[in-house]
């Protein structure tokens, strides 16, 4: 039963208010820190179960008064407005309930790949990166250059940014995938459109604990930092390659302006494919029927089509249309494909659990 359930949250929410003001808890700043982000975790579920049982006694209240000669039709109407608010309530704190995404409200490595396409694949992933910032900002995000291998006519053959905010991950998990571009490109003089695709891998920003790694199982090299042309960005070897060997997974940083900040920039990118690498074969265990988030770049696997001649933008995970890609891409309006997104997999989580 639903009220038992926020029983369980209440109590503890209570016990945790109790534990913060004890003053050897006081005094531990780790323990101090964990309970304040535990009772910070539960407020909103708190505040809605509260909401649910005032009206429950509201409702109880009113069916006592349904007989009353002079309130029997003040609490009708009451009772009809109640009942309703009850259902509001009740399907907002199913999905409070639902099992959380440890990885929810970390920060995360957003990486993008250009894909079959060529010049016009690189391009756009320099216009997703824009659009990216913008939507970073609008949330309040602060977003981080990792790293980046430019394009030949522009753009970017991959690009790692950390975007760092409350919630982060949450949001942006969701932009995993192929994403599919059709346009005319500056170059062709027939009009011709093309399609190119580009792949999106979001991975949470990892503690340093979360994720061991053997220094025996690393190949760390130092190399010059190259810029736009081939030119030197400095004078000294500042540009990191971190070859993780039981892998082959590859990482380099050339952004930072020292050999150490690019090192460790390096490395938490490293941990977070690590992590990622390790979650896909969870999953695949659990379901052979998931996917990964990225495929070969192909233009045939695809989350997303972005078809500029028809201004369209197409969610093919919820079959969602809308056409104003222009202003989506302008303004960083992925809210309009995320919240769609969020509320299809949160019903599909709501029949699985049956809260």
């Amino acid at each position: 039963m639903l009220k038992d359930k926020l029983k369980a949250f209440l109590e503890r929410y209570e016990e945790l208010g109790t534990l913060l003001s004890d003053k050897a808890v006081i005094a531990d700043i780790d323990k101090m820190t964990a309970l304040s982000k535990e009772q910070k975790s539960l407020e909103n579920i708190v505040s809605k179960a509260k909401d649910y049982l005032k009206t429950l006694q509201s409702i109880d209240e009113n069916k006592a008064l349904l007989f009353d000669v002079e309130l029997g039709e003040l609490a009708k109407e009451e009772l009809k407005a109640l009942e309703n608010a009850q259902i509001q309530l009740e399907n907002e704190l199913k999905i409070l309930l639902l099992p959380k995404d440890a990885n929810d409200e970390r920060n995360v490595f957003l990486e993008i790949r250009a894909g079959t396409g060529g010049d016009e694949a690189a391009l756009f992933v320099g216009d997703l990166v824009k659009a990216y910032a913008r939507y970073a900002e609008n949330r309040g995000y602060k977003l981080e250059f990792v790293s980046s291998s430019e394009g030949s006519a522009g753009g970017f053959k991959e690009i790692i940014l950390l975007v760092k905010g409350e919630g982060a991950y949450s949001r942006l998990k969701f932009e995993g995938g192929t994403h599919r571009v059709q346009r005319v490109p500056a170059t062709e003089s027939q009009g011709r459109v093309h399609t190119s695709a580009i792949t999106v891998a979001i991975m949470p920003e990892l503690d340093d604990v979360e994720i061991e790694l053997n220094e025996n199982d690393l190949d760390i090299q130092v190399m010059r930092a190259s810029g736009h042309g081939g030119q030197s960005v400095n004078t000294t070897d500042s540009a990191v390659r971190i070859v993780h060997k039981p892998t082959g997974i590859i990482v380099v940083n050339q952004d930072g302006k020292s050999q150490h900040k690019n090192k460790e920039a390096a490395m938490k990118v490293l941990k977070a494919r690590l992590y990622e690498l390790k979650q896909k074969e969870i999953e695949a265990k659990q379901s052979a029927s998931r996917k990964s988030q990225v495929g070969s770049g192909d233009r045939s696997e695809r989350i997303r089509t972005y078809n500029f001649p028809q201004n369209r933008i197409s969610e093919h995970r919820i079959n969602l249309t809308l056409y104003r890609l222009d202003t989506i891409m302008e303004n960083g309006g992925f809210d309009e494909l995320i919240e769609p997104l969020i509320a299809h997999y949160q019903a599909l989580a709501l029949q699985e659990n049956e809260i």
